[in-house]
């Protein structure tokens, strides 16, 4: 045998689809807590999948953007309370929750505030194509623009409370009140805007006295802020750490009678570093580049679109290159393994993309020219790694 055939026989395989640690949709998920609190309320036609959780009266669930499970874990000195709420987690199993696929903002407040999965909510990613359109929309800062009702009909699970007789109500920057990721994710009940942190959990704690039963929600941002710009453990992403774990804490010693409080995130985040083997330029690279319409998703979790007739060749291509560090699936193999949940709507399916790129190592398949800005970001999330795909469910009861 030669030198030459021995490198070959230790070539590593691609990845296949079926070894990607698809979400817990159904009983673990993101989208599956706001509908157990819900069932515990009373709500009609809600279930309650987190089976660990025990139904109480009045319940608050505090997001902290950006704060997974492992990074939590890993900073105890920065975040003591949260740390000493470990065990607490996911109805005091000690286990987190999984964000859903993609682990990203949009897709993940979706999760939360209608208690669907992706593939039934509408937001599958960062960004991706309207099938009406054929524009690439940002589905966080939604442009271009695009009607919400039709984009994500179902009602979030705050609106059915609110008809149900429960107290609900949201907690956030004022800058929020208006958006349509809102109107869509998070609508229902009473939207009250606060500036800082300590008014908005304190408003929080007086929501949650204002109702028999109550279903309140309120939003740190700063964490994922801190992350994306200098890094997870970086001297500013702690200090963001710190003050949310003070945050916890203050809305913890103000809970009302019969009333639990859930603090767990979006999804968490990896760093990666600045160079070519961590960082592959979509914008440069005229293999990953060829029959490609659009780049849609973001860097550790692309929707590809071909253009017509190429998508069988995309799927080759991609899987030659990043095989070995991506998972690479087709749009129905991606639907079929459940990265987007047991069922895919009809007005969805067009907007994942033909090809599904799915980060595994500590790489990054950036486009320098056309999102200069997230190419540029130290922080990232988006795959299914337990970094990105394990937030906390901390619980604090009174």
């Amino acid at each position: 045998m030669t030198q030459l055939d021995t490198a070959w026989d230790q070539h590593p395989e691609p990845l296949t689809v079926a070894s990607a640690p698809a979400p817990e949709y159904g009983s673990g998920s993101l989208a599956d807590l706001l509908p157990t609190l819900a069932a515990g309320l009373g709500v009609p036609d809600m279930t309650a999948s987190i089976a660990e959780l025990t139904p109480a009266d009045r319940n608050c669930v505090f997001l902290i953007d950006g704060l997974g499970w492992e990074q939590l874990r890993a900073h105890p000195e920065d975040a003591p309370f949260m740390t000493s709420l470990l065990a607490t987690s996911r109805g005091g199993t000690g286990r987190p929750l999984t964000a859903g696929y993609p682990a990203t903002t949009a897709t993940s407040l979706a999760s939360v505030g209608t208690g669907l999965p992706p593939g039934a909510h509408g937001l599958p990613g960062y960004t991706v194509r309207n099938p009406d359109t054929g524009e690439l929309m940002n589905q966080l800062r939604w442009q271009p623009w695009a009607p919400p009702g039709p984009w994500q009909p179902y009602p979030t699970v705050f609106q059915l409370a609110h008809a149900a007789g429960v107290h609900a109500a949201q907690v956030s920057s004022p800058n929020f009140e208006n958006t349509p990721l809102t109107k869509v994710a998070l609508s229902g009940g009473t939207f009250l805007g606060r500036l800082s942190g300590e008014d908005r959990v304190d408003l929080a704690a007086e929501q949650l006295a204002a109702g028999d039963r109550s279903l309140v929600y309120t939003y740190f941002a700063e964490v994922d802020g801190a992350g994306h710009r200098y890094g997870v453990d970086s001297d500013t992403w702690r200090g963001q750490l710190m003050y949310a774990d003070r945050l916890v804490q203050r809305l913890a010693e103000q809970l009302p009678p019969r009333s639990a409080l859930y603090v767990t995130a979006d999804h968490g985040m990896i760093d990666v570093p600045f160079d070519e083997q961590h960082r592959i330029d979509f914008d440069e690279d005229w293999e990953l580049s060829a029959g490609v319409a659009l780049l849609g998703g973001e860097g550790r979790a692309r929707h590809v679109y071909a253009v017509p007739g190429a998508a069988n060749d995309v799927l080759t291509c991609w899987r030659e290159v990043l095989g070995e560090q991506f998972w690479v699936a087709s749009r129905d193999e991606a639907i079929a393994a459940g990265w987007f949940g047991p069922r895919i709507d009809e007005r969805v399916y067009g907007r994942i993309g033909d090809v599904v790129a799915a980060a595994r190592d500590d790489v990054l398949l950036i486009a320098s020219e056309r999102e200069p800005k997230e190419s540029a970001m130290v922080g990232n999330h988006g795959s299914m790694t337990p970094a990105e795909q394990l937030v906390p469910l901390l619980e604090v009861r009174s």
